[in-house]
Formats: C-alpha cells, structure tokens, sequence
C-alpha cells in the first residue's frame, strides 16, 4: 500500500487524465471528515460526489493537503474546501475508471486549514463586489 503522502500526486494525476480523455472527474469524499467544507444536503450515506471538472467547478486548488474550488450548487455559488485525506476515490464519470483509496481514520483533531485563511461557512454565498467605473478624462 502507498504511503498518504503519495494520494496528492495520484488524485492530480487522476484529474490530469480524466480531463485530458474528455472525461468528467469526480471525487468521492467521506464528509464526515473534520476540515470538510460542503455544503449540506447533498451527501448520502456520509458521502458526497462532487464533480471537479472544469466546465463545473472553477479556482480549482490541488495544493499541499487540500483540495479547495468554486461550485454552484442548487443555482448557489459556495466555496469547497476538502483535506486530501478525505477523498476515498477520483474517477471518470462516463467509465468509472480511476482510482480508489481506503477509508480514512477520522482523527479526533482538525487538519490545518487550507493556505488563505480558515475554512469558510458554506452555508452563506459570498456576496459579490458592486461594479467599480468611474470618468476618466
């Protein structure tokens, strides 16, 4: 069995194939998992797919221990944050090839947020910025 620190490397190079195919990447993620930041509702049986194409999801981050990515979710945009550690699988939709993990520990203690700050609440969209013109002469 591979070592934890390799699953970085296999979830991207998964990803990299998936969308070099012209497949649609998804991720199944355990979401019980402290650092999991989805939102809620759409989870069965303590899990959630999640589609991270790039037609789907935009900003996607695969940095370090964290996946991190802009989905719209009910027509709502929300931020996800996933710990690498809570991905169980990364498969092409329209084959089911790819790659599956082993169930993770739920450790007792949090991971260490993603780089840019604590993990978001999900729950709220972010609010957009009003547009900014001005004259210029």
């Amino acid at each position: 069995m591979l070592p934890e620190s390799a699953k970085p490397y296999l979830l991207n190079a998964v990803y990299q194939w998936c969308v070099d195919q012209g497949y649609t990447p998804y991720i199944l993620v355990v979401v019980a998992y402290p650092g999991v930041s989805v939102p809620s509702g759409y989870e069965k049986d303590g899990r959630m797919i999640l589609d991270v194409s790039p037609r789907a999801c935009h900003g996607l981050s695969m940095v370090d221990d964290w996946i991190s990515f802009n989905a719209r979710f009910g027509g709502i945009a929300r931020t996800v944050d996933v710990p690498m550690a809570a991905v169980t699988a990364i498969y092409a939709a329209e084959t089911q090839e790819g790659m599956g993990f082993a169930d993770p520990e739920i450790p007792t203690t949090p991971p260490a947020s993603p780089e840019g700050g604590g993990v978001e609440d999900t729950d709220t969209p972010s609010k957009p910025e009003r547009p900014s013109l001005r004259v210029v002469k």
